[in-house]
């Protein structure tokens, strides 16, 4: 059968102060009235039945899940002892599909990305189903890139494969990291690389005999998890073999290495909306080019991106700013230095006084 996985374990620290450790980026409503994880498990459910689709998280955020999830089941709700990267997370929920279904199929997907067009979006998983069910390959989304965007890795495509398949699919050349923006430039007129939209769809079985190649010791700790499953030592077993696991992403620990992975070039229209500045694709400009969620007021201020909950926010002859004021933090950062803010974050965190607003 087939299984969704949501990955809910990030902290949002580039949509900081709205988006904090203890309510991170997924749980916030920053396009309209529904938070980014619902409109994920809304889209997914069109696809995959409600039963099948499962959240991998922490304890930190189980009652929020909870509270905006009030559809899925406790069960689906897969709990890690402690957080070490994706390899880690999807290693473990697919040692668990498995154990339930020898034949599991898993889509695993953010929680905190904007997706337009979910009908082409829907076919594009639908085809990459097709392709786990009937290959031994990783399958990857690729979105057409549509400026030179620093914030995300890329994929470089190879040969493409079977012309029969509606939508262009590739072999995967190689992966690359975030760029810098001469390099995102040379890769959009290039014409032959994707961003890499963090999807991932494949056989459960087939993935685990990628971790046996590429990560043997992730691999001897899952194996041992997967023993562990319905005992009653399950919960101390699999919080054992968290703790000898070094974290590692699953793109620099398997996805990089593994030679047969493919990409299917998408179609719809997706978004990380990862950092203040990407909120400009979606908010409105006033005529001086100020874009603004709340209340505001100014006198000869151009070009700012202003959030605010409740208190009115004025400005006299500032440009290019952003501020975003919450009930106990107010940011006020120039555009142009809004990566910065995880350094930020970084910075209070070793000061105690501080770090309960991180």
């Amino acid at each position: 059968m087939n299984y969704a996985l949501i990955m809910c374990g990030g902290s949002g620290s580039r949509f900081w102060p709205k988006s904090r450790k203890a309510f991170p980026k997924q749980f916030l409503n920053p396009l309209g009235p529904h938070t980014m994880i619902q409109l994920t498990f809304s889209r997914i459910s069109n696809l995959i039945p409600i039963e099948n689709i499962y959240v991998v998280t922490n304890h930190n955020y189980v009652d929020i899940i909870r509270e905006q999830l009030p559809e899925l089941a406790e069960d689906n709700i897969i709990l890690e002892p402690m957080q070490k990267e994706t390899a880690t997370c999807i290693g473990y929920s697919a040692v668990k599909f498995l154990k339930k279904d020898p034949e599991a199929v898993m889509i695993v997907l953010p929680s905190d990305h904007h997706i337009e067009d979910e009908k082409e979006f829907i076919s594009t998983l639908q085809q990459g189903l097709l392709i786990a069910e009937n290959s031994k390959a990783l399958i990857t989304i690729g979105v057409k890139p549509t400026r030179p965007e620093t914030a995300y890795g890329y994929i470089q495509v190879g040969k493409k494969i079977n012309s029969e398949w509606p939508i262009d699919t590739y072999k995967v050349k190689r992966f690359t990291e975030k760029p810098n923006k001469e390099k995102a430039i040379e890769f959009i007129e290039d014409g032959r690389y994707l961003w890499n939209s963090g999807i991932l769809i494949c056989k459960a079985s087939y993935l685990l005999k990628q971790y046996k190649k590429h990560l043997p010791d992730v691999y001897e700790s899952l194996k041992k998890m997967r023993d562990g499953l319905d005992t009653d030592n399950e919960n101390a077993i699999i919080e054992e073999e968290y703790r000898k696991i070094e974290g590692i992403s699953i793109d620099y620990g398997i996805l990089e290495k593994s030679k047969n992975i493919y990409v299917i070039k998408s179609n719809f229209r997706w978004d990380d909306i990862g950092n203040w500045t990407a909120m400009e694709r979606y908010m409105e400009k006033d005529e001086w080019g100020n874009q603004v969620k709340g209340k505001f007021i100014h006198m000869d201020s151009r070009d700012c991106i202003i959030c605010g909950d409740k208190r009115l926010i004025a400005a006299i002859g500032v440009n290019d700013l952003i501020v975003v004021d919450t009930d106990d933090v107010l940011l006020v950062c120039r555009r142009e230095r809004d990566q910065d803010i995880k350094e930020l974050l970084n910075r209070m965190d070793q000061y105690e006084e501080y770090k309960n607003y991180v």
